[in-house]
């Protein structure tokens, strides 16, 4: 029958030559693209509660209290209203085939026996059948169809006898009332919508009700009339039988098929044709504004166009009523059965069977247009009301039943039509998250974790640290509904997952079906595999969590235990890098585990991060010793140890370069100088600390034969730090002479041993492994020459005797003996340009003639320099005397 219907649609000329908007493919039609995708580790959910009988009103057992009226009474139509004042209240109106209308209401808060109760009855259009019933709350009026064809209008107490609708002259079949969807546009009609849209009760309601040949719309206006505002004659063939009219768009359906007028252009089109022997049927789903369209047992969900849209719902039968409820679809089929559809999935949630005292057709009816919680179901002679689940009831239920995904679904969908609360939904997260980490489904787990906002970090501890600890009292209790066991170290949690496996597997064997996922028994995973699954994924919200706004002691317990596991997986990096962070590890909970596990690089990051700066330090001496190359010869194993005691003595130059704790750096000058002098000095001049260190204790500490260490420390105290201590001045004059004259010494050793040094190699020689970038010759003459402070006398004699020229001109001239300064530079060292800048600096002109009478008698048996003598009287001939420049010449020229 089913791909009979869809043969005939597509095939049929309707379709074809249809001017509404096409169908792309025949598939549109029943897919169902708005399915959840369900997650490997938890079964579909079969069945929920999502409807319970309230009450139950049984016209036959209550015929002795209404005399007037013949029984059984067959029930023909219903309607339900909500009260305004109390939505939890509401009224229902039931039609029979003999005219009766009975208003009957609804109190969920009183006795059982007295839920549903009689409220009034009357009788309409002469005894003939109450086809259908429309309330407009709003106007408090209630239009009824009668057999008769007419239209009959009411108060909603009933108190007032019925009226005919003159306005219609007869031979209506079906009527529907207006709806509107939220994005509705304005058109010639909308003054009319627009006042309809309201809640006030002297706005007006629409309608449109089908005769045999035309389409008569209707205003209830507030005054209580019912008027005709237009006639569309001709637009269709054949009866309608059932019809609903949103936005702009009448959706009709007669033997035929389902057809669509639109009110703005005027024209009708089929949307598709319907197999012989069918019956139309549509239902008009208020919430999205849509409609359903119902063939044999599949009912297809279009928009106000007449398109395709969401999914198709497969029923068990052919429905005779159908309901919306919420996000749910109530249908009613043959058979006693009541099936509740989930309308995003398409999923059937439950299956209601009705008493067994049932009997004759169905009719269903919901009070969804004002957001009612009843489905009022009804037999030949009986009214059956049902009301929603909690929906406390409706998750819990599917929690139990392992279905997290419909469990989290419905309650978005309750949160996002605000029947719950933002907080409700992450502590549903939250209890998802347990269940499914003693599910062993640990990365799904920690993924519900990670979306509720109320999921404290400390409801974790107790997996990971034994109760009691220091954080045992920030755990959360009494927060869910017991469906989990009590929280358990992670091992525990595995073992016992472990053992429900294997029962899973020995029950499978038997035929016996579990909630166990197939995939662990298919194949079982083996402890080792989910304890570090746990442990990493554990990781993953910790770290997560470090991000968050924290107290401080449960920060104290997230970082700490964060470090338990980074330790368990030996992850030395990840445990460097959180000790070595800003972080609020407690010190006490891991001082032995991880010097116990020889993790002492950590420690030592640790105890630094914490300003244990001590301990710190002891760890990385203990550790350079460690490293220390003491033993075996092998290249590789040589480098490792070269890298390992680099990285202590880095590590521990960085903590002493921060403290002004003097006693401590100097303790541990020493062997951090053994290993790399640029650091030692590093800690000795670093700008970190807040209090500077005495420069006499330091020098004191600093080992006599580590003199680049002094000289280094010396220079930044004079340059630097603007040192005026004569002291100081000349301890680094002397060491820098020193220094230089036992490099004058090896590399005059060298050359006199035949050996040929280019002057890179002078100053690769004199600057190896040194600290310094500038020989030490260099550094000795700039100091020699730029400070005053410096006792020359003392510099002088300790290199009187040296070859070092240079430096002698310069104390020479410190000491204001200016002629052998000029000897220096003009005979020993022959440099004529530094002579003659001497002599200028020196200002007397008899500076220029003693420079000549230098170079033309040098004396020693040395050979006048008369180029150098050529070159003074060429720059500076006129600041000499001409007449002692010839007598000098003519000396000369008599000694030669």
């Amino acid at each position: 029958m089913f791909m009979a219907f869809i043969e005939t649609f597509f095939l049929s000329d309707n379709y074809k030559s249809s001017k509404l908007p096409s169908l792309q493919s025949p598939c549109s039609f029943f897919s169902n693209p708005m399915a959840n995708p369900k997650s490997k580790s938890k079964p579909e959910a079969k069945f929920r509660p999502f409807i319970e009988q309230l009450a139950d009103f049984n016209f036959t057992g209550n015929s002795s209290s209404l005399p007037h009226l013949r029984a059984p009474i067959a029930i023909k139509s219903l309607a339900v209203t909500a009260l305004p004042s109390d939505p939890r209240q509401c009224l229902i109106y039931v039609g029979t085939f003999t005219g009766a209308l009975y208003l009957l209401s609804v109190n969920p808060d009183a006795t059982p026996e007295n839920r549903l109760s009689l409220l009034k009855q009357t009788v309409i259009a002469n005894g003939t059948a109450l086809v259908s019933i429309r309330v407009v709350g709003t106007l408090g009026k209630v239009i009824v169809l009668a057999g008769d064809g007419f239209l009959y209008l009411l108060e909603s107490f009933l108190v007032e006898p019925a009226k005919k609708v003159s306005a219609v002259k007869g031979g209506v079949t079906v009527f529907a009332r207006r709806f509107f969807s939220k994005n509705n546009g304005y058109n010639r009609h909308e003054r009319y919508e627009a006042q309809s849209n309201g809640s006030s009760s002297s706005r007006s309601s629409f309608f449109v009700a089908a005769t045999s040949k035309k389409l008569v719309f209707l205003e209830l206006n507030p005054n209580g009339a019912l008027v005709v505002v237009k006639e569309i004659v001709g637009v269709f063939d054949g009866a309608i039988m059932d019809m609903v009219w949103v936005d702009d768009s009448v959706i009709f359906g007669n033997k035929s098929g389902y057809f669509l007028y639109s009110c703005v252009s005027g024209q009708c089109g089929m949307i598709f044709s319907l197999p012989e022997l069918s019956r139309p049927q549509l239902k008009l789903l208020v919430k999205e504004c849509r409609v359903l369209l119902v063939v044999d047992n599949v009912a297809v969900t279009v928009d106000t166009d007449g398109q395709p849209v969401g999914g198709s719902f497969v029923f068990q039968g052919m429905p005779d009523s159908i309901g919306e409820i919420g996000s749910h679809v109530v249908v009613v089929v043959k058979r006693g059965k009541v099936e509740v559809y989930h309308k995003q999935s398409g999923n059937r949630v439950q299956l209601v069977m009705l008493p067994a005292d049932a009997s004759g057709d169905s009719c269903l009816v919901t009070d969804q247009e004002n957001g009612g919680e009843y489905v009022v179901i009804s037999t030949s002679s009986k009214i059956i009301c049902y009301q929603k689940v909690p929906w406390e009831e409706q998750i819990r239920d599917l929690l139990r039943k392992k279905c997290f995904n419909e469990a989290i679904s419905l309650a978005e969908e309750l949160q996002a039509e605000g029947e719950i609360t933002k907080e409700m939904l992450s502590n549903l997260h939250a209890q998802v998250g347990l269940l499914l980490l003693f599910d062993l489904q640990f990365e799904e787990a920690v993924d519900h974790f990670l979306h509720s906002e109320t999921m404290q970090p400390s409801e974790l501890f107790p997996f990971i640290m034994a109760d009691p600890n220091r954080w045992s009292l920030l755990v959360p209790r009494n927060r869910y509904w017991g469906l989990h066991p009590p929280p358990t170290l992670l091992e525990n949690v595995v073992d016992d997952g472990l053992k429900t496996i294997q029962r899973a597997i020995y029950l499978k064997k038997a035929g016996v079906e579990t909630n166990i996922d197939d995939e662990f028994l298919v194949n079982p995973p083996s402890r080792a595999q989910l304890l570090e699954a746990a442990i990493k994924n554990f990781i993953r919200y910790l770290e997560v969590s470090r991000n968050k706004e924290l107290s401080p002691s449960v920060r104290e317990g997230v970082d700490t235990l964060l470090m338990y596991l980074f330790r368990a997986l030996n992850s030395v990096d990840d445990m460097e890098r959180l000790a070595s962070s800003e972080n609020s590890c407690v010190v006490e909970e891991l001082e032995m585990l991880l010097n116990d596990s020889g993790h002492l690089r950590t420690l030592a990051f640790l105890y630094a991060s914490k300003g244990m700066s001590s301990k710190a330090l002891a760890i990385w001496r203990k550790l350079a010793r460690d490293f220390s190359p003491n033993y075996g010869d092998q290249a590789a194993k040589m480098k490792t140890i070269t890298s390992g005691q680099e990285t202590a003595v880095v590590e521990a130059s960085n903590i002493l370069e921060k403290s002004s704790d003097q006693d401590l750096v100097l303790q541990h000058l020493g062997w951090i100088s053994d290993i790399s002098q640029m650091l030692a000095v590093q800690v000795l001049i670093s700008d970190q600390r807040s209090d500077m260190l005495s420069p006499d204790e330091v020098i004191a500490a600093i080992d006599p034969r580590k003199v680049e260490i002094l000289q280094r420390y010396l220079q930044w105290l004079i340059e630097d730090q603007d040192s005026d201590d004569t002291q100081f001045h000349t301890m680094y004059a002397l060491l820098l002479a020193k220094s230089s004259l036992e490099t004058w010494e090896i590399e005059h050793e060298l050359m006199s041993s035949g050996a040929v040094l280019s002057s890179e190699g002078q100053i690769a020689y004199s600057g190896k492994n040194s600290i310094f970038e500038r020989p030490v010759r260099e550094r000795l003459q700039s100091f020699l020459q730029s400070s005053d402070l410096y006792d020359p006398e003392e510099v002088l004699d300790l290199i009187e005797g040296s070859e070092l020229w240079l430096e002698k001109a310069i104390l020479y001239r410190k000491l204001g003996q200016e002629t052998l300064a000029l000897q220096i530079l003009a005979l020993k060292l022959e440099d004529c340009e530094a002579a003659e800048q001497y002599c200028a600096e020196i200002g007397r002109p008899d500076a220029y003639m003693q420079l000549l009478e230098m170079y033309l008698d040098p004396k020693d048996g040395k050979e006048p320099m008369f180029s150098a003598a050529v070159r003074l009287l060429h720059n500076h001939g006129e600041a000499l005397d001409p007449l002692q420049v010839l007598e000098v010449l003519e000396f000369v020229s008599l000694i030669t």
